[in-house]
């Protein structure tokens, strides 16, 4: 179960600096309480899967997902490019948190 907390507080980061991005783009109160609000419900998941994954382990996975659906959410919905080198090093984000879950 605590893999599914960490995949869902995942999704809090994703959606946290989604809504960063669309505050800083409309300046509507509304996007910046829901940074507040869908951060507060990412961080609480997280520390329900760190009851039972090492601090280590459950913060590369956090960030490696993250930064992973960030980077896609910023190419789909936000027109960023999707150049070969930010694929590479996204693909090594993606292989490095994948890498520590097998050697935990």
């Amino acid at each position: 179960m605590a893999w599914f907390y960490l995949f869902i507080a995942s999704f809090g980061e994703i959606f946290g600096v989604t809504s960063i991005n669309l505050f800083l783009n409309t300046k509507k109160w509304r996007w910046l309480f829901s940074v507040i609000v869908v951060f507060s419900f990412g961080f609480y998941f997280l520390a329900l899967a760190m009851r039972e994954i090492f601090l280590g382990t459950a913060y590369a996975v956090w960030t490696g997902i993250g930064a992973t659906g960030t980077v896609l959410a910023g190419i789909i919905f936000f027109g960023e490019k999707a150049s070969l080198g930010r694929m590479i090093f996204l693909t090594c984000i993606i292989i490095g948190a994948a890498g520590l879950k097998l050697l935990s």
